[in-house]
């Protein structure tokens, strides 16, 4: 057979003509496009610095999510429409399969409707360590369309619709206060114990110190100090006593870390007696035999 450019445009247009192809073209095209529009905004976010830091990557992930899941539903109904399947009319007439459809769209917006407002409101940025639910605490790793990604501290990644979100605790909104209580025996002089923490506090403002939340002038604006007895009788076991120190959000786990260091090793070092749980044991006598 004599292969002509008449032949080869033949054939080209019958490979071009199939539904099959026409799918693999659509599908990079549309692939295509939803990537230059993810840089695109971007680029958009980034050179607008209307936000910076966490806010930006979070409306970065939002509309990078919104951007995919646009381009997947736009696939599905072109690679539909190339079979003559009209996705409106099925839709309108598939009964009980359109009713299962509507509800899952219901579940769909209220799950875009959760995640707008929990970014409105500002109740959690990419990169916060957040509580969800009283269950699942880590770092925010993305915001999407439909769902949050959390990363805990293990390792694993935990993914929850935005619409079943109920609470969020976020330790990361400007400012965090540590809080570190130690229960004190009895036998202790709570002068004493006032004076080693006190000198517990000094240590801290010192070596802590740029981990504390500054004013506009430099200073801190809650300096570690001791709080004060905040349990007479903590678990029947002794006294307890508080120091407290309001630190920037972002360094509060390891400024709280050190700061127990730093109390435990002054304590040690000053034999303050801390409490301990007292057992008694009771034995029957054992009868002679």
């Amino acid at each position: 057979m004599e292969f002509t450019l008449e032949r080869f445009l033949e054939i080209g247009k019958n490979i071009l003509e199939n539904n099959f192809t026409q799918i693999i073209l659509g599908g990079v095209v549309i692939f295509t496009l939803t990537i230059i529009l993810q840089k695109s905004v971007r680029s958009i976010f980034q050179r607008s610095k209307i936000v910076n830091g966490k806010e930006q990557a979070t409306l970065i992930s939002m509309t990078n999510s919104i951007i995919k899941y646009v381009a997947t539903i736009a696939f599905l109904f072109f690679a539909l429409g190339l079979f003559g399947i009209e996705v409106g009319s099925m839709l309108a007439g598939a009964g009980v399969l359109g009713i299962v459809i509507g509800f899952g769209a219901q579940s769909l917006i209220q799950d875009l409707l959760a995640g707008i407002f929990l970014i409105y409101e500002k109740q959690l940025k990419q990169g916060d360590w957040v509580n969800a639910n009283g269950t699942h605490e880590g770092t925010v790793e993305e915001i999407g369309f439909r769902v949050i990604k959390i990363r805990q501290w293990s390792g694993t990644l935990v993914t929850i619709n935005n619409g079943q979100v109920r609470t969020i605790e976020n330790f990361n909104m400007n400012k965090m206060r540590v809080v570190e209580s130690v229960t004190v025996s009895f036998h202790e002089d709570p002068n004493k114990v006032f004076s080693v923490l006190e000198q517990a506090c000094v240590k801290l403002n010192s070596e802590l110190g740029d981990y504390l939340k500054k004013d506009l002038s430099g200073e801190p604006i809650e300096p570690f100090v001791v709080f004060g007895i905040t349990s007479l009788n903590n678990q029947f076991q002794g006294y307890q006593y508080t120091i407290t120190g309001l630190c920037e959000d972002l360094v509060f786990f390891p400024a709280s870390r050190q700061a127990r260091r730093i109390i435990a090793q002054l304590l040690f070092d000053n034999k303050i007696k801390m409490a301990e749980q007292l057992v008694e044991m009771h034995t029957e006598p054992r009868e002679k035999q």
